[in-house]
């Protein structure tokens, strides 16, 4: 017979069957999870909206649950944060010769941007690395790069509660904010002019996974005062060119049969 309520204890253990579920099948409907973890569908929508709650989970357009913010790295697919390094560090060290500047590597943990990597400009005036900081990604080039191709369900989630202050930040609404996402997700990369700090520029693109969707970015900073077109229009290419090289070690492609 079929489980029609758990206790608080087993709540727990099936909600995180449920964040185990989200991780390897990437959507289920409440009838889905209900099956799974055999109980009532009123339980499974339950647990389920706690999750949602909790940024966990998100829903799609078609009412499915996805796995959610919260769950950074691995929103879309299991990816550990040695094995992302491990593969962008190359890369990194290419993209740092090449540009002469700050180069960083960066995950989505909730509604902020970590900085899991990077090397520091060669000149006396650069920007600092700051390794396993966090700050807002609506701020950051890597993070806005990353948001403009979130799942619009997925953003909402995000910043459900509004937008944080941050002292440099342009946004002050959701909505301005996703205006500026739809400008970056057309032109296929993030800026920061400014907007982390004074004194600060940055460009960033995004790294996916084999399915397309972000799980990291990559991102060139440098001082404002360096900063004009003649950058922009040099380094994104090599930004680009740094993300398919990372993308090409994160998931090879398979020989034929």
């Amino acid at each position: 017979m079929r489980n029609t309520d758990v206790s608080p204890l087993g709540s727990v253990d099936k909600a995180l069957q449920l964040i185990m579920l989200l991780r390897s099948e990437q959507a289920l409907s409440v009838k889905d999870a209900a099956a799974s973890l055999d109980v009532a569908p009123s339980t499974a929508h339950r647990l389920l909206s706690a999750l949602a709650h909790r940024g966990f989970a998100a829903q799609d357009s078609q009412r499915r649950y996805r796995p959610g913010p919260t769950l950074g790295e691995v929103m879309v697919e299991p990816l550990s944060l040695s094995r992302l390094r491990e593969v962008s560090r190359e890369p990194l060290n290419l993209l740092h010769e090449a540009v002469g500047e700050t180069v960083q590597l960066m995950i989505l943990r909730g509604g902020n941007i970590q900085f899991v990597d990077g090397l520091e400009g060669r000149l006396t005036l650069r920007v600092g690395v700051r390794i396993g900081d966090l700050m807002p990604a609506f701020c950051s080039a890597g993070g806005k790069a990353i948001l403009a191709e979130l799942n619009p369900a997925d953003l909402e989630q995000l910043y459900r509660h509004g937008l944080p202050p941050w002292p440099t930040s342009r946004f002050r609404t959701v909505a301005d904010l996703k205006r500026h996402l739809a400008e970056a997700r057309r032109a296929g990369f993030g800026t920061n002019f400014e907007e982390t700090e004074r004194g600060v520029v940055g460009l960033g693109v995004a790294v996916h996974s084999s399915a397309g969707a972000p799980v990291a970015a990559v991102t060139v900073a440098l001082p404002s005062a360096r900063f004009g077109k003649e950058q922009l229009e040099e380094f994104l290419p090599m930004l680009r060119a740094c993300r398919e090289e990372i993308e090409d070690r994160l998931h090879p492609a398979r020989p034929a049969d």
